[in-house]
């Protein structure tokens, strides 16, 4: 143990400088909150509904959480209710044994509401298609405002999906 701690006293800090905030993407940020504090009235709640994906979707959906995309810091958040949500941002096929909880999720949302469908899948069933398993795409199931392709999407996609459907919404 206490080699370990001479070897640390030894070395030092090896790592580099943080790097300064950019400005331009504060600035960014502060308009995006307003633009949504402007349509909406006030934060956008987000409940991200699963329909039957392979999770490559939701790893990216979780990384707008992180400090780097701060997508809290943009006025928006995930709700553990559909019914306290503006928008439903969807992954995957629907498989059969998910329709009939999309449905309701979709009915308990009030309106008015949006829709993302997120991922190849999500936009037109991906690799699954329609099948005896598969509703295929969610736009069979529910109204779509906004498909980000992608297998998957980037998170600044997935960003720019639920701006284009804030966006439409003031249409």
């Amino acid at each position: 143990m206490h080699q370990i701690i001479k070897q640390i006293l030894r070395t030092g800090i090896k790592t580099e400088a943080p790097p300064q905030p950019d400005e331009a993407l504060q600035l960014e940020a502060q308009r995006i909150n307003e633009r949504i504090l402007h349509q909406i009235g006030r934060a956008l709640a987000i409940r991200h509904v699963d329909a039957g994906s392979c999770n490559g979707c939701e790893l990216e959906i979780h990384c707008l959480n992180n400090a780097y995309y701060n997508i809290e810091g943009l006025g928006m958040h995930f709700v553990a209710s559909p019914r306290h949500a503006d928008m439903l941002l969807v992954t995957g096929p629907v498989s059969r044994h998910m329709e009939t909880a999309l449905k309701r999720t979709y009915d308990a949302t009030p309106e008015p509401k949006l829709v993302v469908a997120i991922g190849d899948c999500g936009c037109d069933g991906g690799i699954f298609g329609e099948s005896y398993a598969s509703c295929g795409k969610i736009a069979n199931v529910i109204p779509v405002d906004v498909a980000v392709p992608g297998c998957p999407p980037t998170p600044t996609a997935i960003l720019q999906g639920i701006m284009t459907a804030v966006s439409n919404k003031a249409r």
